[in-house]
């Protein structure tokens, strides 16, 4: 495979998935985009956007969206951009394929409790991973504004390799051969952004939300560290990195939910208006019950799964996070 010649697909068409193939057609003759709404693919096709998940963004006539799988498996590069919980199913449905598979999505998967590299690693023994993860809005990505983020690979020479195909102008990825941790990260940060959203819709303070914001990066690195993460993959992009974004800005879809609670509706108004995924809304019982059977204490965590299902309102778990004992920081 050469940087010339390589064909790169993305599979799923949703914002992120809309604004990586817009990034990465950049100098590329054609770039498929596997959509699964044929509404989709008609108007991507023939209008050259994305209304329904990236609007007001004119993509480049040189991607061409398809439901057509087995174009797909002829991609020597496949960005998997699918909703986390919908992954395995994707991956089920693709041909044998000796495309290097890159997960762009971020979760754990809810029946299994496994990382999605664990997902692919079982379903597809075959391709060779890399997760693609850091702090990007995709509107952001899609405007060519400035990107940082980081491209985990098993090794450097397949970093070497993909490394010529996925940095751009304005999108700058990172080595690191720490897989778990990049995934961590991206898991972990989305239960939190909710838990900062409830913080802003209660009204709760900007104090309030930097506590979160660093109390919730002790849990990342307290049940990273029990998955086998490194600490520096989640002090850097993946980990606090995307942590500070998603918890800073409504633009983040687990902050918009958060922020919804904390204004007193309930989760599954919230979530039955969506067109969007949430990850986080389906990481956080999973992370919950994993940390539970690791002995990870994760009071946060806790907390967000308790407002989620509404056996406590905003009130009670901010009291009782308040009034948990006062330990070192690292506990």
């Amino acid at each position: 495979m050469t940087t010339a010649s390589a064909k790169i697909g993305v599979v799923g068409a949703g914002a992120w998935g809309t604004a990586l193939a817009q990034v990465l057609s950049e100098g590329q003759d054609r770039l498929l985009l596997w959509a699964r709404e044929p509404e989709i693919v008609n108007q991507i096709n023939q209008q050259h956007e994305n209304q329904s998940f990236l609007p007001d963004h004119p993509l480049r006539n040189t991607i061409q969206a398809t439901q057509d799988w087995d174009a797909m498996a002829a991609c020597d590069v496949l960005l998997m951009v699918t909703p986390a919980q919908h992954l395995r199913a994707s991956l089920q449905a693709l041909p044998a394929s000796d495309a290097t598979l890159v997960l762009c999505c971020k979760g754990i998967e809810a029946e299994s409790q496994m990382l999605l590299s664990e997902v692919a690693k079982q379903e597809r023994p075959q391709n060779t991973l890399a997760v693609l993860s850091g702090p990007t809005f995709a509107h952001e990505v899609a405007q060519g504004l400035p990107t940082a983020l980081t491209l985990a690979c098993e090794d450097e020479a397949l970093w070497d390799q993909l490394n010529p195909l996925i940095a751009k102008t304005s999108f700058r990825p990172y080595f690191s051969d720490d897989i778990v941790g990049a995934e961590i990260g991206g898991a972990v940060k989305n239960v939190l952004a909710i838990g900062c959203g409830v913080v802003d819709g209660a009204g709760l303070g900007q104090n309030a939300r930097a506590s979160l914001i660093s109390r919730g990066f002790a849990e990342m690195i307290r049940y990273g560290e029990a998955r086998g993460a490194r600490l520096e993959t989640l002090s850097g992009l993946c980990g606090l990195g995307d942590l500070v974004l998603t918890c800073s800005s409504t633009s983040s879809r687990n902050f918009s939910l958060g922020k919804g609670l904390g204004q007193g509706q309930s989760a599954q108004t919230l979530l039955s208006d969506r067109t969007t995924v949430a990850e986080g809304a389906s990481t956080a019982p999973v992370l919950q019950q994993d940390s539970n059977a690791r002995e990870v204490n994760m009071p946060i965590v806790d907390a967000v799964c308790a407002l989620l299902t509404g056996e406590a309102d905003v009130q009670s778990v901010a009291t009782q996070l308040m009034k948990r004992p006062l330990v070192s920081e690292r506990k």
